[in-house]
C-alpha cells in the first residue's frame, strides 16, 4: 500500500518568494547573515574535529560563502546550489532527489525547516553522498523566536492565528536521522542570542534571513489594532536599555553514509 503524502503545512511558492526577497538583501551593505555565518563557521569546526577533508562538496544554503570559500581553499571541488540560485549556483528542490550524487560532504544551511516532506528531503541528501561520506544539516528548530511568539500571542488576543512555522527538536531530529538510514547519527543545538530596540528590526532580520511566513494557510493581517498590541506587548519585554533579547535555537543534524551499501527493505 502506497504510503499518504505527507501534509502540507508550507507553500512552495511562499517558501520560494521568501528565499529569492533573502538572496537579494544579502547583497546590501551589513545585511545580517549573522545565521548563516554561524553555521558556515558550526560546520568548518565539526570538519576540523572530524578530521573529514572532502574531495567534492555540495553546499545548500552558504549565502554568505565562506563555507565555500574555505574548502575551495583546502583543495575541495565545491557544488553550490540553492531554492533560490544565483547565476553560480544550481536550482535546487530539497523534496526530490539532488541533481548530482557522489559526495564526500553534503552542508545543508538554514532550509530544511520549511519544507513538508523532511523525511524524504533527508533521503535525498544521503543517497547523493558517496560511501564514507558525511552530512551536516543546520536550521533554527524547536526554542526559536520564543520573544516573537510571545508578542504575536498578545497580539491575537482570544483569536490567535498561525504566524509562526512549526518547529523539530533535537530528540525528533535524531529520530528522522535513523529512520533515513544515517550511520552515527547525531542530534543536537545551540542558542544564539540577538538583542533588538524594536519588533520592526527583529521582523526585517528575519526577513532578511529567510524566514518569513512561508505557511500554505498564513493568518490573516494583524492590522493597526493588532500591531499595535504587538508594539506594546515590544515594550513591555523591553530591558531598562530598551531592547529584547530574542533567541535563534540552531538545531543541526549529522551522520555518515556507510562505507558499504545497506540492504534494502
Amino acid at each position: 500500500m502506497a504510503s499518504a503524502p505527507p501534509p502540507t503545512i508550507f507553500a512552495p511558492s511562499r517558501r520560494r518568494a521568501a528565499r529569492a526577497r533573502m538572496r537579494s538583501i544579502e547583497q546590501r551593505p551589513n545585511a545580517p547573515l549573522f545565521l548563516a555565518e554561524d553555521m558556515a563557521d558550526d560546520v568548518l569546526d565539526r570538519l576540523a574535529f572530524l578530521r573529514h577533508k572532502p574531495a567534492r562538496a555540495l553546499l545548500v544554503g552558504d549565502t554568505a560563502g565562506q563555507l565555500a570559500k574555505a574548502l575551495a581553499a583546502r583543495g575541495t571541488a565545491v557544488v553550490r546550489a540553492d531554492p533560490a540560485p544565483r547565476a553560480d549556483e544550481q536550482a535546487i528542490d530539497e523534496e526530490y532527489p539532488l541533481p548530482q550524487t557522489g559526495f564526500d560532504l553534503i552542508a545543508h544551511l538554514g532550509t530544511l525547516g520549511t519544507v513538508n516532506d523532511l523525511p524524504g528531503a533527508l533521503l535525498h541528501i544521503r543517497r547523493a553522498l558517496a560511501p564514507g561520506g558525511f552530512a551536516i544539516m543546520s536550521w533554527c528548530g524547536a526554542g526559536s523566536v520564543p520573544a516573537l511568539r510571545q508578542i504575536m500571542a498578545e497580539a491575537d488576543g482570544e483569536r490567535p492565528a498561525a504566524r509562526l512555522h512549526p518547529q523539530v527538536d533535537v530528540r525528533a531530529g535524531g529520530d528522522l536521522l535513523q529512520r533515513c538510514g544515517f550511520a552515527q547519527p547525531m542530534s543536537d543545538g545551540r542558542t544564539l542570542d540577538v538583542r533588538y530596540r524594536s519588533l520592526s528590526r527583529l521582523v526585517a532580520d528575519l526577513r532578511a534571513q529567510g524566514l518569513g511566513n512561508c505557511l500554505a494557510r498564513p493568518g490573516p493581517p494583524l492590522g493597526k489594532g493588532g500591531l499595535a498590541r504587538a508594539d506594546a506587548a515590544f515594550a513591555a519585554m523591553a530591558d531598562a536599555e530598551g531592547r529584547v533579547t530574542e533567541r535563534f535555537a540552531i538545531l543541526t543534524l549529522s551522520g555518515w553514509a556507510l562505507a558499504v551499501k545497506p540492504p534494502k527493505f
